[in-house]
């Protein structure tokens, strides 16, 4: 015991701890009286509200927290205890991270110039894009969470039912003013799709706990970071709030027609969600997941057996980590070894990508294309119909294999478009099923329109 403790202390006095004031001697006009002040940065795994990072005010009104920190770089932000409720500008909009280099016995003096919810930011949320509830009760976690709700530009007009998707990270998807650091303008991107002729999808967006966030995301438990949430919180998800959003939106139900998607820990539970509930979710987006959080990930996969139709869009950058790139090649062996077929699973590394939603959010068309790339764009065919081609592989590089549901009468009129609208390929042939040229084709989203007498079909693909 004699040992141990000298060498306790022989760690401790090697290791450079600063005791780092922060005082805050001005706030904005906005802040109601007690409204409480946090201090979030990458020294308390960005927790927007935890009890422990509370500043209190002292006789002069001043806000002020005294903390030990490592020497060295820092990053934070103040927060009321959300990230609905970050610091912004003064004229309400989005700031980045502070930075700071402490060394014990320092005080930083701050000032706080306004509330990015209060002092008149600008939402960038799409007209299309509400909030279903800012406390939607979870039963399974005993919490309540703000969801969002994205329907397509027809909705109202069409009388058509859609495809669903589930999203984490809510708070990140369509409005910068509420964005941890950026958002995926998943909103504008969608729409700037069914403009050019896509169907056109639902989107939810569930709001993550802040604090909660980690154990919410992953079911299995990290000794440093928590964890082992993940089925209650999917639970909530298939038990509670999809039979909500069924009764509520003209949705398509069944896997074929619903998914699931997020990115960093948010892609680790998609990864898990949409594995464990194959009958709920056939579409799963996966961007650079945490499969460092537990090693369990691996054992745990090589009980899967994963339903023929089920999809699955894998998604790194080659500027994160290596570590982060060796694992998604193991998940993408992984889920072959299972069963999966490769035109139905997409293992991709963009050597531009980063860890961040400024990489998330410009991929997240082609990983839709991928994952729903058998529904139809409006005006082809009723929603309700099933008659959509078949196009394998998806994404393609040389040739796109086709196979139409239902025989032709006449010869087959082929065109493919671009995403303007452009006709890029035309050929005709007889038969429903054969095969198309792409090769001149640049990499991107495309769509595909057969024609043959009265009989119209249209489809998606991505040409790698």
């Amino acid at each position: 015991m004699k040992y141990f403790s000298l060498l306790v202390f022989f760690l401790m006095a090697n290791t450079a701890i600063s005791q780092v004031t922060f005082l805050v001697d001005r706030l904005p006009a906005s802040t109601l009286p007690g409204d409480p002040i946090f201090i979030a940065g990458n020294f308390n795994n960005w927790d927007p509200g935890h009890p422990s990072y509370e500043l209190h005010a002292d006789s002069t009104g001043r806000y002020l927290i005294t903390l030990n920190l490592p020497d060295g770089a820092i990053e934070f932000k103040f927060t009321r205890g959300s990230w609905s409720s970050v610091e912004g500008s003064a004229a309400g909009g989005y700031i980045p991270n502070r930075k700071a280099n402490v060394k014990s016995g320092d005080t930083l003096y701050l000032q706080i110039a306004g509330w990015e919810n209060q002092t008149g930011g600008q939402s960038t949320a799409a007209w299309n894009v509400a909030v279903l509830s800012d406390s939607f009760y979870m039963p399974q976690l005993k919490r309540f969470r703000r969801i969002w709700i994205y329907l397509p530009p027809d909705y109202d007009s069409s009388g058509h039912s859609y495809p669903v998707l589930y999203m984490h990270d809510g708070q990140n998807l369509f409005d910068r003013k509420s964005s941890f650091l950026e958002e995926w303008k998943v909103d504008e991107r969608l729409n700037t799709l069914f403009a050019e002729g896509d169907s056109g999808i639902i989107v939810v967006g569930i709001d993550n706990g802040g604090g909660r966030r980690l154990d919410e995301y992953s079911p299995w438990k990290n000794p440093q970071y928590g964890g082992g949430e993940g089925e209650a919180y999917m639970q909530f998800i298939v038990n509670t709030l999809k039979p909500r959003i069924d009764s509520l939106y003209r949705t398509r139900k069944g896997p074929r027609h619903t998914g699931i998607m997020g990115s960093s820990m948010g892609g680790l539970i998609s990864l898990y969600g949409g594995l464990r509930y194959p009958q709920v979710f056939g579409k799963i987006g996966v961007f650079s997941p945490s499969l460092w959080f537990s090693e369990k990930v691996w054992s745990w996969m090589d009980t899967l057996q994963i339903p023929g139709p089920t999809r699955i869009y894998l998604l790194a950058g080659g500027k994160e980590s290596r570590s982060m790139r060796e694992d998604l090649r193991k998940c993408d062996s992984a889920l072959l070894s299972r069963g999966m077929a490769r035109e139905r699973l997409l293992f991709r590394i963009d050597p531009d990508g980063s860890h961040s939603e400024t990489f998330w959010g410009p991929a997240f068309p082609a990983a839709y294309a991928f994952l729903f790339s058998r529904q139809r764009a409006s005006g082809i065919e009723a929603a309700s119909s099933d008659n959509s081609p078949e196009l394998f592989p998806n994404p393609a590089s040389d040739y796109l294999e086709f196979d139409l549901i239902l025989p032709v009468s006449d010869s087959l009129r082929i065109v493919v478009y671009n995403t303007k609208g452009e006709a890029l390929l035309r050929l005709t042939q007889t038969g429903r099923s054969g095969r198309i040229d792409i090769r001149s084709l640049p990499g991107g989203l495309y769509y595909v329109h057969f024609v043959s007498g009265s009989q119209n079909f249209r489809g998606r693909f991505v040409k790698q």
